[in-house]
């Protein structure tokens, strides 16, 4: 609905942007945030109640299972949810003709990694937090970078200073890689937007394994 609201409905009175349909600029960018938003949602909300009210974790840990592991099989869950939409998604992608190369198929790995990366940093996050009114920050980290991170226009309308702060954000990472695959756009810096990502699941899963260990360890 998105897709067709914004890229299909809107994108009549923009026109072309860099060259390309604005449906087919702007579905890219839906398709990471859609994963962000998804690997966000059951690392945050969801592991917060099973970790401060059901507390599931400490029936998991009073088995031969590590913090570590936990963490993960979340992670792991998150995962596969976030291919399933990512498969959805690429699909309407498809039938609507915004695909331009078979690059596209890497669209699939690259959600699913940009799903690692969020949901590693969400969990981590989310051992810090102590009352459901903490999941406001979550809200004000998540929505500017879902406005700003080139998801509905170009980086190049930002003066020289704020693109450097828009490139340093793990949304736009996910965007420009999604974008230049989906448009068959093969450049270098997919491999930093690739490292970006699994640098930042992985700090996210060895913190957010290591606190969880702290908290119910103790």
């Amino acid at each position: 609905f998105y897709l067709l609201s914004i890229g299909v409905g809107l994108g009549r009175l923009v026109g072309s942007v860099q060259g390309i349909s604005y449906a087919a600029f702007v579905a890219p960018a839906l398709l990471a945030s859609a994963s962000m938003n998804g690997a966000l949602f059951d690392s945050t909300f969801n592991v917060f109640f099973r970790l401060k009210y059901e507390k599931l974790y400490d029936a998991a840990l009073a088995t031969p299972m590590r913090a570590g592991d936990v963490a993960l099989g979340e992670i792991t869950w998150a995962l596969l949810r976030g291919a399933l939409y990512a498969v959805a998604f690429m699909a309407v992608m498809a039938a609507m003709g915004l695909v331009h190369s078979w690059w596209a198929l890497a669209d699939l790995p690259a959600a699913v990694l940009t799903g690692f990366a969020f949901a590693a940093a969400g969990m981590a996050c989310t051992t810090y937090m102590r009352t459901w009114q903490d999941f406001e920050f979550v809200t004000l980290a998540t929505l500017p970078m879902f406005l700003f991170s080139t998801t509905f226009y170009p980086l190049g309308v930002y003066p020289g200073p704020l693109q450097l702060v828009v490139r340093c954000t793990p949304l736009y990472q996910s965007v420009a890689m999604l974008r230049d695959l989906t448009l068959g756009r093969i450049k270098p810096e997919l491999i930093g937007h690739t490292a970006y990502l699994a640098i930042m699941g992985v700090i996210g899963l060895l913190v957010a394994g290591r606190r969880i260990g702290k908290l119910l360890l103790r």
